[in-house]
């Protein structure tokens, strides 16, 4: 029944209501503050019944309902990983599938947001054939002319018989009977869609590469999604770099349209191979016939039989731990809808200088391609404005600098950089000539790391922010604030200089670094805060930095009164504020405790990432248990520990599981 407050009121004799009415209608109001409380109650009774379903009850609700079911809640910060909500309901599905290598499949994705696949080993173990029951696949030595079979040995899509390894799984045994491995991987595919190939030399017509930098990059699979609850994952559903055999053997795969590799305009699939395009001898190793064309997927390059008039546009997709940088991200929220006018790149304007000149009252000069810009730029803006130089929403553009880079800006201006990769000379915000600059912020960019700083700041008072982003090194003024979160800050080397004044040595204005990885020597004025973070550095022999009088250490802060460093890795000798639980903790652990990287080299898909064989108080040394460094959002620690807790909760009695790492 519904109770509002003029069904209320009829139900009263017309004698009450004539009255009511003839004295401003009183009662019909009082009636209608009671039909607001029986509205309320009546909402609460509704509400009942729909708390008794995982899929429609409160949010407070669902902690309940997964104790009457037993459910065990698990880190809620790990990103991509399922809701409780989700999570309690599928618990009931997943218990009546217990054990089943697909239900842990799907349990390990859902509980580490990371792509998986669960192998039983006991399936390739070696054995005596019994004949009621042959197994014409467990063959006691491997087809060696089967490339891919010998490709896949000891990984996720091993098929390849074995002997029986007694160990525990926890001691990186694999093939035993009650053992079960669960494979992740750790790394993503990113796409870049129609990106002007780069060539291998100037003026060649034949040879590219797919890097928009032209890096010898490998490309990545695109997963596909499984759409069967019953499918094992597969090559073709996992980001893995693609070989080039697994290119040639399954061209129609991973080539064509919305697939891992595309170049527009060359459909044939008659004319395009896999091929070894490494270097020989000043060219590459192979060159394809004319009318051909040779892709190598290790290397990430492409060789035409035919010059090309213009470069090709290429799809393509690369291996990397998150989304920061510049990459096609979704950024939406980065953008600001309020800043007008937006000045679009290339239309209507061909360059980004003739679309910054249109806005030095504020606004947005927005790139809308992958395209590659060779300029010189100046952004000058008036004072009090912001002006922003950016790529649309999931572009990413590459600008290719001919000279440095001029910031120029009035009083209380501010500039903005974001979603770009920049690359071939510096970015200066220079004193004198009325320079006034306040802010200048740089959000999920890539200044490409080089042997000479990428951003040179002379002058005091203003603002460096660096968000999500990827920079060589910086050279900024006394006097300064550098604030830098969840990014990478390159020297190229742990004994270049990441972080100092313009000539190498004095201190840089003041700096506060959050979840953000550096590589190379760090020297400012203060330390403000340093918190889960990883200072990469080193002294060479001969240092400079002694000779300048200073004391052997490669990262100093001159006030050590002020601010603080907490929850990071930071050089025993370095001389900064006081530290609260930083690695390493003693004189003793300097050489245990030390940072292990995949890869420092940018381009690299392990670039950045922690290496497993890294210490523990670096892998979870943060604040909340992450791992310190740039990728601290990412929250791995938090990952490993959610699939730990489900598998001892799923798995058939007597199994053991084994956690290990594709990428």
């Amino acid at each position: 029944m519904s109770f509002d407050v003029q069904k209320l009121f009829e139900l009263l004799p017309a004698i009450y209501r004539i009255r009511d009415a003839e004295q401003g209608g009183q009662l019909k109001a009082l009636l209608g503050v009671v039909a607001d409380q029986f509205g309320i109650l009546q909402e609460d009774l509704a509400q009942l019944y729909d708390d008794q379903f995982i899929e429609t009850c409160a949010p407070w609700v669902v902690p309940y309902i997964g104790d009457l079911i037993g459910y065990r809640s698990l880190h809620t910060n790990v990103p991509n990983a399922g809701i409780p909500r989700a999570e309690v309901a599928h618990t009931i599905a997943f218990r009546r599938r217990k054990g089943t290598a697909t239900m842990l499949e799907q349990l390990a994705r859902d509980v580490t947001g990371w792509d998986a696949r669960v192998v039983e080993f006991f399936q390739i173990l070696a054995w005596t054939q019994y004949m009621n029951h042959l197994r014409p696949q467990s063959k006691y030595a491997p087809d060696v002319r089967q490339h891919e079979v010998l490709e896949r040995l000891n990984g996720a899509f091993d098929s390849i018989s074995h002997t029986v390894d007694v160990r525990h799984v926890d001691q990186g045994a694999k093939y035993n009977i009650h053992n079960i491995g669960i494979f992740f991987w750790r790394l993503n595919a990113y796409s870049l869609k129609r990106s002007p190939a780069v060539p291998a030399a100037p003026g060649d017509k034949q040879r590219f590469l797919f890097n928009s930098l032209g890096l010898s990059q490998p490309l990545f699979t695109r997963p596909e999604p499984e759409t069967r609850i019953d499918h094992l994952a597969e090559p073709i559903n996992v980001p893995d770099p693609i070989s080039r055999r697994i290119l040639d053997a399954h061209l129609s795969t991973y080539y064509g349209v919305g697939r891992s590799i595309y170049m527009e305009g060359f459909d044939n699939l008659d004319n395009i191979s896999a091929c070894n395009l490494s270097d020989a001898g000043g060219a590459w190793a192979h060159v394809p016939a004319p009318g051909h064309i040779a892709i190598d997927p290790v290397l990430g390059r492409v060789a035409f039989g035919d010059p090309q008039a213009t470069p090709p546009l290429l799809t393509f997709h690369y291996g990397f731990s998150a989304a920061i940088g510049g990459g096609e991200y979704d950024r939406s929220a980065m953008i600001d809808p309020l800043l007008q006018p937006v000045a679009a790149i290339p239309a209507p304007n061909p360059t980004i200088q003739g679309a910054l000149n249109l806005l030095t009252s504020g606004g947005a000069a927005e790139i809308s391609d992958n395209g590659q810009y060779t300029e010189a730029l100046t952004i000058k803006v008036e004072a009090g404005k912001h002006l922003e130089l950016r790529a649309a929403d999931q572009h990413c553009p590459t600008i290719h600098l001919t000279a440095p880079l001029e910031i120029i800006g009035g009083a209380r201006a501010t500039v903005t950089l974001s979603g770009l990769v920049i690359t071939g000379a510096q970015i200066k915000i220079s004193a004198g000539g009325g320079n006034q600059l306040k802010t200048l912020r740089i959000l999920d960019c890539t200044l490409v790391p080089a042997a000479q700083a990428c951003l040179v700041v002379d002058l005091p008072d203003v603002e460096i922010q660096i968000e999500r982003s990827i920079v060589g090194g910086l050279r900024v003024a006394a006097g300064a604030k550098i604030t830098i979160t969840d990014s990478i800050v390159d020297a190229t080397q742990e004994t270049g200089v990441a972080i100092s004044a313009l000539d190498d040595v004095g201190p840089a204005g003041a700096l506060s670094i959050e979840s953000s990885t550096v590589i190379g020597k760090v020297h400012t004025e203060e330390m403000t805060l340093a918190s889960n973070s990883i200072f990469h550095a080193d002294l060479a022999p001969s240092d400079p930095w002694i000779g300048a009088g200073m004391p052997g250490t490669p990262v100093r802060s001159e006030r050590k009164q002020n601010g603080c460093v907490r929850f990071c890795l930071i050089p025993w000798s370095a001389i900064v504020p006081r530290r609260h639980r930083c690695v390493p903790a003693s004189a003793g652990d300097i050489f245990r405790v030390r940072t292990q990287f995949t890869s420092t080299s940018y381009g690299d898909p392990g670039y950045g990432q922690l290496a497993l064989a890294t210490a523990m108080e670096i892998r979870s040394g943060a604040d909340d248990e992450a791992e310190m460094g740039v990728f601290h959002h990412l929250y791995q620690p938090q990952r490993e520990a959610n699939v730990r807790v489900r598998m001892k909760e799923y798995l058939r009695f007597g199994l053991e599981a084994g956690i290990y790492y594709v990428t």
